[in-house]
């Protein structure tokens, strides 16, 4: 990560709950064989994003509003915020890529892409959620 990719952020269990109940809405939609892949897919990057920011709130801060790359800042803040694994870290990194490729060309999602990015965000949200209970509990509800 850059310098000055981050800023200050204080946060509270009712606001990191509110995230992450709706990190498990996203992949609960993105269960839904109803809807596109394409569609299914953006629900769970969003949930992979939604725990990223949980895990930068709970350390004190987010991304820097001034500063391009967001999401990309969010997934590699892992390693740091919550210990996260390196590999799973850039797996999460290369939905990010993939997503914002699908975005400008229009392409269709494989079902075995989908299916691995759901998994990665369903393992995700339960990484965030076991470092809160167990690193820090006055978030946790």
């Amino acid at each position: 990560m850059k310098i000055g990719q981050l800023d200050k952020h204080e946060t509270n269990a009712e606001q990191v709950r509110r995230m992450l109940d709706s990190a498990e809405r996203s992949i609960t939609d993105a269960r839904q064989e109803t809807i596109s892949r394409e569609t299914r897919l953006d629900a769970a990057y969003r949930s992979i994003t939604q725990c990223c920011m949980v895990a930068l709130w709970a350390n004190g801060c987010r991304p820097a509003k001034s500063k391009p790359g967001h999401h990309q800042t969010m997934i590699q803040s892992l390693v740091h915020s919550i210990g996260f694994d390196r590999e799973q870290m850039l797996l999460l990194n290369t939905f990010r890529v993939k997503r914002n490729a699908i975005d400008y060309t229009g392409d269709e999602v494989d079902a075995a892409s989908l299916e691995e990015c759901i998994a990665a965000a369903d393992d995700l949200l339960r990484n965030v959620t076991q470092w809160i209970a167990d690193s820090k509990p006055n978030l946790a509800l």
